[in-house]
């Protein structure tokens, strides 16, 4: 099953090229209570986040061979030569053209690398631009925007270059791309051609409880001052919630294997109907690349290395489908989208709204497993410096975590920059992921960020936690 190009990964700014306009506005809801938003000099923020993207991007383009970049490792994503044009042409016709006001360098390409014009599975039919020419390209475009990075005025420019948004906005573009890239090299067959160090060990006997009661009441949901925020992240507001009890870590494989153990994909009872006929129709009875040896053994592949299943890290790679089924195994269900963001961001003792579980501060090694440094989840129970208020661990990074809520605008949304990045994806086809993976840059990861994509995708780097009412404790 191929879907519509832009809604085959979710986060519809993954693959927009959607004319730019300058004429939009970013909602504010004029809330006291500022997100404690970042840092002092947004050019050099700007030209940091662009650095690291451009670097990421070159490692993930690098590491294969120039057949490799131009083969279709699966009909769900792109060449990753598509990936890499697609980056420069973006950044091309939003900074460049939009921001700039300069006159189009490579007009003639547009069509090709408009997501929306080309579904995924037919792009390798297209006349690309080949491995050499499009890492020329994206080089050209990068270095013309630096070099105007330097010499803009963002303040007073409009809402498009205040704070350097659009240069962010690219930024996280890119990062985005490079988590798409990163699933690309997953699916991929053949050697390794990516290595890590794993997440570091963490100390202790990990959490002290299974999990914890989040209570009830109002809390302040979303965000409108944080100035790279995406249009779906906005505005803030006010969200009543009951009380509820949470996972303090996600599901970990040895709990996904009593599910498996006990039947759980051969029982109707526990899954959606639309879900009991995915799995029946594709023989699907484990996480998307486990298979068993000769010994009975579920081993996993990763990035082409293979070992056995590890019972203590996150389950990666269910689908929303799989991830509700065990749920309702467990007597439990998967937590709202606001249930999540209020274990992820409340502080019970001051009442306000964290930028992330651990405070205001931008993420560090410390804090999360990000940026692609391991590869892979870490054990359930790392990063307790991450830990929110309420003790809840890895609610930023690791996996990318399904909750029960469809992708809808909040109260008072507005479109910016452009329709396309969200609007278009509103609606109960989508469900909504939060808290980012092990594949995800900080940059494109924070409290309020929002995920998004079809119930039945496995590729990405998703799990899940659960929860129950407080009432059935």
């Amino acid at each position: 099953m191929t879907a519509p190009a832009g809604q085959e990964n979710g986060r519809g700014v993954r693959e927009s090229s959607v004319t730019p306009s300058v004429t939009s506005s970013v909602v504010s809801t004029g809330d006291s209570s500022r997100d404690q938003a970042r840092p002092r000099d947004p050019k050099q923020r700007a030209l940091a986040a662009l650095n690291a993207a451009r670097e990421r991007t070159a490692l993930l383009t690098s590491c294969v061979d120039d057949g490799e970049l131009t083969a279709q490792h699966s009909p769900l994503m792109s060449p990753l030569v598509w990936d890499l044009a697609h980056i420069g042409n973006q950044e091309e016709q939003w900074l460049w053209r939009a921001v700039g006001g300069r006159e189009a360098l490579r007009p003639e390409i547009d069509p090709l690398y408009d997501a929306f014009q080309h579904p995924r599975a037919t792009r390798p039919s297209l006349p690309l631009l080949a491995p050499a020419e499009a890492r020329a390209y994206a080089a050209d475009v990068r270095g013309r925007i630096v070099d105007m990075l330097d010499g803009a005025r963002l303040e007073g420019s409009g809402p498009l270059v205040e704070a350097a948004f659009a240069f962010g906005m690219i930024a996280q573009h890119e990062q985005q791309h490079d988590e798409t890239m990163l699933i690309t090299h997953q699916l991929r067959k053949g050697p390794v051609a990516l290595t890590a160090p794993p997440p570091p060990v963490t100390s202790g006997s990990g959490p002290p409880q299974r999990e914890v009661l989040v209570p009830g009441g109002p809390f302040r949901m979303g965000t409108s001052d944080e100035p790279w925020a995406l249009d779906n992240e906005r505005p803030a507001h006010i969200r009543m919630v009951a009380p509820f009890l949470i996972d303090t870590v996600p599901v970990t494989n040895g709990a996904y294997l009593s599910f498996m153990a006990d039947g759980g994909y051969h029982d109707e009872r526990w899954w959606r109907p639309e879900g009991w006929a995915q799995i029946r129709r594709h023989g699907i009875e484990a996480p998307l690349f486990w298979r068993r040896d000769s010994g009975d053994r579920w081993l996993r592949r990763r990035f082409g290395a293979t070992g056995p299943v590890a019972e203590d890290e996150p389950v990666l790679h269910v689908s929303w489908y799989e991830a509700d089924a065990y749920a309702r195994w467990a007597g439990r269900r998967l937590p709202t989208e606001a249930e999540w963001e209020k274990a992820a961001r409340y502080d019970p003792a001051t009442g306000r709204s964290r930028r992330f579980p651990w405070g205001d501060a931008d993420p560090g090694p410390e804090h999360a497993n990000l940026a692609q440094r391991h590869l892979g989840p870490a054990p359930a129970g790392s990063y307790p410096q991450g830990a929110s208020p309420l003790g809840v661990r890895q609610l930023i990074g690791d996996v990318w975590e399904w909750t029960a809520s469809d992708f809808l605008g909040y109260p008072g949304f507005k479109a910016f920059p452009y329709k396309e990045y969200s609007e278009v994806f509103f609606g109960p086809d989508h469900k909504v992921l939060r808290g980012g993976s092990f594949a995800v840059d900080p940059v494109a990861c924070r409290g309020t960020f929002r995920n998004w994509d079809l119930p039945v995708r496995r590729q990405i780097f998703a799990g899940f936690r659960t929860a129950r009412d407080a009432e059935s404790a």
